[in-house]
């Protein structure tokens, strides 16, 4: 199978287009922000839209003139904030209008599938996230690739 990578710009609105229309749509991500959970070049997403957005939800949405699949982390009314699982302070703020889809499925290699938590316990682990953070991509990736 030939790989072909698509600008954000070109590819995003369409699979926006798809998800407006209730299918669902497996996406490869990229970027670490969403590391230790979503890795890159490993893992892929499914997406759908869903009617309601909650607060641990990972979405795919529109902010500042790009596009993020980060974890809401505060919703106050229509307006979200997302913070990448993989970031120890930077966020986006965005609308509900702005959110594309919602990961309902990670796919690991191998195909195994696995349900997204919402996060509550890797929030609680903010203080001390950079130490994590640190641990996993210094010692356990290492390990992991042996």
């Amino acid at each position: 199978m030939d790989k072909k990578t698509v600008p954000n710009d070109i590819l995003i609105p369409e699979i926006g287009k798809l998800l407006a229309e209730g299918r669902e749509v497996e996406l490869r991500p990229k970027g670490n922000s969403m590391l230790p959970f979503i890795r890159q070049e490993k893992d892929s997403v499914v997406l759908l839209k869903k009617p309601e957005v909650e607060v641990g939800d990972i979405v795919l949405a529109r902010t500042g003139g790009r596009f993020v699949l980060h974890r809401v982390y505060i919703m106050e009314g229509t307006a979200l904030t997302l913070m990448g699982d993989g970031n120890v302070a930077g966020v986006e703020k965005c609308t509900k209008d702005d959110v594309l889809g919602t990961v309902i499925k990670i796919i690991r290699p191998g195909g195994k599938s696995v349900t997204p938590s919402k996060g509550k316990l890797w929030k609680a682990l903010k203080p001390v996230r950079r130490y994590l953070l640190a641990f996993y991509r210094r010692i356990w990736t290492r390990i992991c690739h042996r």
